[in-house]
């Protein structure tokens, strides 16, 4: 049984603390590959239009890049309207049976869990990995196994903010992913 480790979000951009969430749970719970998931539409926050998904896409291909335990799957992007994770988890478990998927999650959507989209029915599909955040109650009735990775005070809209202010992203992102940034002038560079 393949062990996969799954990471949703927007990735607009994505940006060092997604590549070191992934790396740590890779390491820590031993699993063979981290799919890194861009979703076409959050249902529990708007996208910015500022950014097409081609770009998104092209941006996560470079930010990943090297690391050959690090794939994209792009199921939620292929589909129309909300990504609901448990619309995407029957995908997944139908199309690769001999898989064992583990969705990691940040502390905040750990407090969102009872919230989720047929959570019950969820939770038959894919094991729960828990990354641990300051601030943030890590108390859930939901099964949840959780990892702790170094803190970095880094979200894809600080950095949006940071390029709309022109103040640097050195070292926030990856440098292949802050030079297709400036050649497709996005974030307003």
């Amino acid at each position: 049984m393949k062990k996969v480790g799954i990471l949703g979000g927007t990735f607009n951009p994505p940006h060092i603390g997604h590549l070191l969430i992934a790396n740590v749970v890779l390491e820590s719970l031993e699993l063979d590959e981290i799919w890194f998931m861009p979703n076409h539409e959050p249902p529990h926050k708007k996208k910015p239009d500022s950014v097409k998904d081609q770009d998104r896409v092209k941006m996560l291909e470079r930010a990943i890049r090297g690391n050959p335990s690090f794939r994209m799957q792009l199921i939620e992007l292929e589909r129309e309207g909300p990504s609901y994770t448990i619309d995407t988890m029957k995908l997944l478990n139908e199309t690769y049976k001999d898989h064992q998927f583990f969705f990691i999650i940040g502390a905040d959507m750990i407090e969102y869990l009872p919230n989720w989209h047929q959570i019950d029915e969820l939770l038959k599909l894919v094991q729960f990995v828990g990354v641990k955040r300051p601030s943030y109650s890590h108390q859930t009735d939901y099964p949840v196994l959780y990892v702790d990775v170094p803190a970095i005070d880094v979200s894809s809209s600080m950095i949006r903010d940071r390029f709309k202010d022109g103040k640097t992203v050195k070292y926030l992102l990856p440098e292949d992913v802050i030079s297709y940034i400036k050649e497709n002038q996005l974030y307003g560079t």
